[in-house]
């Protein structure tokens, strides 16, 4: 029947998503450029030039920006679309990343091969615990000791109205349409902790901005623009208001013992 959700099945739900080729251009919307994701990464990467795996990296926002920043880049991700679109733009920009189509439950990197790993969106794409312990003990797993992890999440309570289940499904209400897990920010904390990092700091992306009536006319003016990014890093680690921005980002470092 249109409009029931379907049974779980991250795979089929994430080619039939992003085969769409929407992807590519989320970040520029007034919405995306509210991702601080460049920024909270940031502040824990390793100095260039760092060995760094973009697993599930979709067509390569962060990967380009990393390889530009001259950092030596591995990029993976389950949807072929993305691996020719990263392809197509690094050749264009002379830019050199290692793509290819990977699965984050099953890297095919040594073990402890890369300096830091990038983890933004197979997470919420899992909708198994099981599923996300191991993508999540892959990223372990590649790191060298000591090396950094940055794991991004939906927030469970910022979707809520786009019929997330209560145990954190986002169901596909038809075929093509975005599908996810949903994380409170003490449970997100917890798998991560849980696959063996030792987590650094946990934070809310975007916060409350997300609401905004007049989001997009703050965006385009540089002083709105300072205030809404400002406020979401007053308030990006606040317990009670974390959850309720649309993504949360942890960073975590393997143990060195």
């Amino acid at each position: 029947m249109p409009g029931m959700p379907r049974h779980p099945n991250d795979d089929v739900d994430v080619l039939e998503h992003y085969a769409l080729g929407s992807e590519r251009d989320r970040l520029d919307t007034p919405f995306g450029q509210l991702e601080r994701t460049r920024e909270i990464v940031g502040r824990h990467l390793p100095p260039p030039p760092a060995v760094v795996a973009d697993i599930g990296g979709g067509p390569g926002r962060h990967a380009l920006w990393l390889a530009e920043a001259g950092h030596q880049v591995l990029h993976r991700d389950l949807v072929p679309l993305h691996v020719e679109q990263l392809e197509a733009e690094a050749a264009e920009r002379g830019l050199d990343v290692a793509t290819a189509i990977g699965d984050a439950r099953a890297v095919d990197l040594a073990d402890g091969a890369v300096d830091a790993v990038l983890i933004l969106g197979p997470i919420y794409r899992l909708s198994r615990r099981p599923d996300r312990l191991r993508a999540l003990g892959e990223a372990r797993r590649i790191l060298r000791p000591g090396g950094v992890a940055f794991v991004a999440a939906i927030s469970r309570w910022a979707p809520r109205l786009h019929g997330v289940e209560r145990s954190g499904r986002m169901p596909p209400l038809f075929p093509g349409s975005f599908a996810g897990y949903c994380h409170r920010p003490g449970q997100l904390r917890a798998e991560v902790a849980g696959a063996g990092f030792d987590v650094i700091d946990l934070v809310a992306v975007e916060g409350l901005a997300f609401a905004l009536p007049d989001l997009e006319a703050r965006m385009a003016d540089p002083a709105g623009r300072k205030v809404v990014l400002d406020s979401a890093r007053a308030l990006e680690r606040v317990p009670e208001l974390m959850g309720l921005g649309a993504h949360l980002l942890v960073t975590a470092r393997r143990p060195t013992e």
